[in-house]
């Protein structure tokens, strides 16, 4: 499109009273956005059945809008970047099974990622150090078969998992597997920001996308919103660590309105990350313990999909060898009643407990609690 036309678009998107359901009915009605703004009111009140004076003038702020957005697309950029309206071909055919899809998104990467078989990794921003690496590890497993990885760029397990799939980019896997970071702010606004450089490497060798405006900040409403995009890009949606009442449960939910599958990883019965995937499962999402499980459940057709069997078995062998190990198990435990398992003494204990967790064998919860970290 040229600048006249994204004028038009951005119009529409920014009129006040103009929500998604109004304009995508003026749209039809009338073909373009410039040819609702040529409409007359009456033509556009027999569209809506009532009258937006609004759309009578340009919203405040348009022209500033204008610019930065036009400035931002056609800037020399190591990342393509783009903005696709509804009439765009590229335009991702998933998401247009929302019930609302944006009028716009501004995207930067490799566009190709929209058209690949794909599947949201999301869960708790207060993640446990097991739920991170499993977060990684199934999105560097379906990464490496191929399969482009979804999450919002938050906290904890979607930071995981955009790691994930990004290591095995790295490791040069096959076409189609990256990641695609999509944001509860404008481009030009990364939240959190501890995670700019992160971002930065997602624009070069996955996507980031957004439904607002290249400058909005970061607003508590805009963050439930971008959780739809999530869920519609993708086949199915895999939680891995959620509290009962969490942004995770929202994007599950989506997803199953959407008609796709909802994929859960079980937890400690004692741990409350475990409750709202405990609850997904009772439900009836599909309980995965692999990223094979991921790709079974969901038909997909992969390059080189692989059973992590030969890492499992690694792992609990390495667990047999070492009492501590052995004896301290998946739930959090403290380390009193370990002592009391191995029947090691505090100061020996202790020294074990250390030289594990700098082996990155152990972690360290709140409360003086201890918990082994499994290889997904």
């Amino acid at each position: 499109m040229d600048r006249t036309e994204l004028s038009a678009w951005l119009r529409l998107l920014m009129t006040p009273g103009v929500g998604p359901l109004s304009a995508r009915k003026l749209l039809a009605a009338f073909g373009s956005p410039q040819a609702v703004f040529d409409g007359s009111p009456a033509a556009r009140r027999a569209v809506l059945t009532r009258d937006i004076t609004a759309l009578a003038t340009p919203p405040e702020g348009l022209a500033e809008q204008l610019d930065l957005s036009w400035d931002w697309w056609q800037g020399e950029t190591l990342a393509e970047r783009a903005i696709l309206s509804l009439a765009d071909p590229r335009y991702p055919a998933a998401l247009l099974e929302a019930a609302d899809p944006p009028l716009l998104l501004f995207a930067e990467g490799d566009l190709r990622l929209l058209r690949t078989p794909a599947v949201a990794i999301v869960g708790s921003r207060h993640a446990t150090t097991q739920g991170e690496e499993n977060a990684h590890a199934f999105a560097r497993v379906l990464s490496q078969a191929g399969v482009t990885v979804v999450s919002g760029l938050a906290r904890g397990i979607d930071a995981a998992a955009h790691e994930g799939a990004l290591s095995a980019v790295a490791e040069g896997g096959p076409p189609g597997g990256s990641t695609i970071a999509v944001l509860g702010t404008g481009l030009l606004q990364i939240y959190p920001k501890a995670h700019t450089a992160l971002a930065r490497r997602i624009g070069q060798h996955g996507l980031l996308l957004s439904e607002f405006l290249l400058d909005t900040p970061a607003l508590r409403a805009n963050f439930p919103k971008r959780n739809r995009i999530v869920a519609a890009l993708s086949r199915g949606t895999l939680v891995v660590e959620a509290a009962v009442q969490s942004g995770s449960l929202i994007t599950a939910r989506l997803a199953a309105e959407m008609g796709r599958e909802v994929l859960a990883i079980p937890g400690s019965i004692h741990a409350p990350q475990a409750r709202g995937c405990h609850a997904l499962i009772k439900q009836g999402a599909k309980l995965v313990e692999t990223a094979q499980d991921v790709i079974e459940e969901l038909r997909m057709d992969v390059v080189c999909a692989r059973h992590p069997s030969e890492l499992a078995q690694a792992d609990h062998a390495h667990a047999d060898a070492d009492p501590v190990l052995a004896a301290l198990g998946f739930d959090p435990v403290s380390q009193e009643a370990l002592s009391a398992r191995t029947g090691m003494g505090p100061a020996e204990l202790g020294v074990r407990l250390l030289e594990l967790e700098l082996l990155g064998e152990v972690a360290r919860l709140p409360g003086q609690l201890f918990q082994r970290v499994g290889r997904a």
